[in-house]
Formats: C-alpha cells, structure tokens, sequence
C-alpha cells in the first residue's frame, strides 16, 4: 500500500518513534538509521527507506503546500496513492518558504499555509481521489471542527479526523489504515506496481506465436500495459449488492482484457495452457468468469506476466504484494513443500482422476438422455472427448453440452490444478496384468523460486492440506 503523508512537524517529533506509533502495523523501522534520519531537510529518505526495506508498503512525504504542488507536479497521485493523511497547518518555518506564490486567488500567505491541509484535500477531491482514502491527523481539532461543519453545509464528502495529542488518536489511525488496505487495494498496488515495472523488460510471449504476422512489438506491449495499469480505479467498488456485482463485472471485464492477446498464441506448452484456456472459456462461456474473486484475479495476472515477459526469476516486489492476498491459515509450510516435491508426494493423481471421473459420469447422463431422443427421432448430444492431458479434459468438457461446463467452483479449482497438471504431465502405461497405471512428469519448483511460492500460496486451493 502507498500512503501519501503530508506533516510540517509542527507539534510532531520528525523521529522514529514518531514514525513508529503511526505506522508500526505496516513496516518496522528497527533498522532506520536514527543518526542520520533528518526529515525537515530530508523528506524522501522516509520513501527510500521503504524501498531499500523490500516493503510491500512505501510511505512517501510532503512538508507542506510546496513539496505537495511539486510531487502531484511529477506524479499521478490517483495512481500513486492508496492512502492519504494529511495534517491542517502546514507553516513550519523551519522549511516553508513564504516569499514564494501562492495559488491564485489566495492573498495572505500566512493564513493560506495555517490552513493549507483544508486547501490540499479539496484540491485531491477534484483529482478524484475519493473522501474516504484521506484522513486529517492533526493538533487542530476545533478548526477542524469548523471545516467539518462547512463541508455539510455544501454538501462536500465527509473525512476522518484523528487527534495528535491524544495516544487514541494514533490507535484510531493505525485502526483506519488497516481498513484502507482491502484485497482490492492490494490487488489493484500489485498490478500497477507489477505494470510499470514491466515496461522495459523482454517480450517472452512470441515464442507462443507461430505466425511472424501476429507476433507483437515493443508498442504493442506498453499500450497493453498501459490498459491493464489504469484499469481498476482508486475507489474500491464495495459496499451494497449493487456495488459488488459492479465490481464482479470490473473483475471479469480485466480477465478478458488480461487474457485477450491469448488469441494470437498457437504454440502452447506448460502454465501457458492456463491463460489459453482462460481466453477460449472467457468468450465462449462467459458466466463461468461472473463470480472471480481476487485471488483468481491475481493468479491469473501472475501467470500473464511471467509468460509474457523475461523478467527475474525471484519473487518480484508486485508479486509479493499479489501473495499477500492467498495468505491464509491453510498456507502449506516451505518445508512440508519441499518435502512433499522432493518426495514426489504432491497428491496430482486426485484431480486428475475427479475430472475423469466428473466426464464419465457426464457421458453416462448423456448415453441416458441419447437414448431418449432416440425413440423420439431427436437430434443427439455428442459424448465429451476422451483426453489424456488435464488441460484437454477440463477443455473438452466446456466445449460440451453438459451442465457441469457452467461449475464456478469446478472450473475455479481447475485453474488453480493446472499449474500443478501442466508441468507436471500425465503418463499412461501398461503395467502387469495389463492393467493402465498412471503417473506424472517430475518438476522441480524450487528451480524457479517464483514458481515455488506460488505454487505454495495456490497448495490448498488445489489440494487438501493435511494439518
């Protein structure tokens, strides 16, 4: 999460214990250097020290009008930011040049920086950056007070305020940006964060592309990248019926945007067979896609990305914060996962055989239903095709006319199982007695640590988990 904090340090001690008690459900400052710590000359050092800490969560700085006129100047705030507090006076002199302009049609400087923090949020308001992602914390309750009491006047958005002098009001603030930080928040940080990372590293994705024709360029990619950055707006579409089934409809629409390049791809092996699949299905059957949720939404992203671009095979910062979201009690331990790959213990055969079993009873339902039409001279149901791979039968079972074509649940597991599946292939032989024995392709997860973690993070949606 990217948090926005605009603080003069007026009433407030610039150090790290300030920093910790508001933020200490987000990053541990353990490691700031104390000595060299100086934000009233040094704001940036509190973003560079979220970056240099690896963080999921970045918090950027601004002293007062000026530092926040010069960072909406080189930023797009409503993309940057997921989060914002702001403080009301902002004419600590310490660092606040007051021969400098002023906005327009403001005349006494003075009185313009005291109240500074009122001018910066309606000034967020007409960026778009809704009420409920900012909240005052400040020393100036009563003027607050005032503020407030205009804002229902005119009918402007309502916002949080916390209370500097008061230790509850630094527990309220540590209890609102827990709120802030929503699966949709951290699915829509990952994807951006992922989006812009990406957009000078090597195209991967032709080598799924026969025809030279329809291979894409380096444009084609920025633009495509472009889309999906900008895709899923800073507001979080939650609340009523009303509001999530938009926000289902958003989540499907991405999918299909996300996926919609996989038409082009006719060389498919392995994980790739996740977003072919995802692709045909979407088009062809799109209810199956109405209830995604977000860790779907990240799963499938992922796996975009990593067979559309050449990028580190480590853990990469946007996938870090996309993990975060399958983080769950059902987490199967590093350890046991090795163990269960190193031992060849990953239960594939389970899926395996429940799809197979779910198309054979399918056929039998359909063998039923043919020979009803039959005595009634009516056109017949083909049979679902008979497949070896996973991919295949779960294909060729939604391009049946069967019921179970239209299972979310079912199809939901399935995309999870096929990255388990698709490297690690079925092998059917015959064994003594001629009887048909199966058995699956050895794959090393811990050779890709990417694949590792995400394979760990999707374990018990595509198994149970043995606690």
């Amino acid at each position: 999460m990217n948090i926005l904090w605009i603080e003069d340090f007026g009433q407030l001690d610039s150090g790290v214990n300030t920093l910790t008690v508001m933020f200490q459900n987000l990053l541990s400052f353990d490691k700031m250097d104390k000595d060299s710590l100086n934000l009233i000359d040094y704001p940036n050092q509190l973003a560079e020290f979220c970056q240099q800490q690896a963080s999921v969560h970045c918090i950027y700085l601004c002293r007062n009008y000026f530092d926040y006129a010069e960072f909406k100047e080189n930023n797009s705030i409503v993309n940057k930011m997921d989060a914002i507090i702001l403080d009301i006076r902002l004419n600590n002199g310490d660092h606040v040049d007051f021969d400098l302009a002023i906005p327009e049609p403001y005349k006494n400087t003075a009185e313009f920086h005291k109240n500074a923090g009122f001018y910066i949020f309606n000034d967020l308001i007409h960026l778009g950056v809704p009420a409920e992602k900012m909240c005052f914390m400040t020393g100036e309750d009563s003027t607050f007070g005032d503020f407030k009491t205009r804002c229902l006047e005119i009918y402007v958005p309502q916002i949080e305020c916390f209370e500097k002098r008061d230790t509850k009001g630094y527990d309220k603030l540590r209890i609102w940006l827990k709120k802030q930080e929503t699966p949709y928040t951290q699915l829509r940080r990952g994807i951006m964060t992922a989006c812009q990372d990406l957009k000078t590293s090597p195209i991967r994705f032709n080598k799924f592309i026969k025809d030279p024709e329809k291979q894409v360029n380096s444009t084609d990619m920025h633009d495509y990248l472009g889309v999906l950055e900008n895709f899923l707006p800073l507001r979080d579409p939650d609340g009523d019926k009303e509001e999530k089934d938009k926000k289902q409809a958003l989540y499907k629409l991405f999918i299909r945007t996300l996926a919609h390049e996989w038409e082009a791809a006719d060389f498919i092996k392995g994980e790739a067979w996740i977003m072919k699949c995802t692709r045909n299905w979407i088009t062809h059957n799109s209810t199956l896609f109405n209830a995604l949720d977000e860790t779907m939404v990240a799963y499938l992203f992922m796996i975009n990305m990593r067979l559309m671009f050449s990028f580190n095979e480590s853990v990469q910062p946007c996938e870090k914060m996309l993990l975060n979201l399958f983080a769950n009690e059902d987490l199967i331990d590093t350890e046991v996962f090795k163990n269960q790959n190193k031992n060849k213990l990953i239960p594939f055969k389970t899926p395996y055989l429940n799809l197979r079993e779910i198309v054979s009873k399918e056929n039998d339902i359909i063998d039923t239903k043919n020979k009803q039409k039959s005595s009634e001279n009516k056109k017949k149901i083909s049979f679902i095709k008979d497949a070896i791979y996973f991919n295949e039968i779960a294909n060729n079972l939604q391009q049946s006319e069967s019921d179970r074509r239209n299972d979310k649940v079912l199809f939901t597991n399935v995309l999870y199982q096929m990255l388990f599946l698709n490297l690690s292939i079925p092998r059917i032989t015959i064994g003594k007695g001629k009887t048909l024995e199966i058995t699956f392709k050895d794959f090393d997860y811990a050779k890709k640590p990417y694949l590792f973690e995400l394979a760990r993070y999707i374990y018990s949606r595509s198994f149970s988990v043995e606690k």
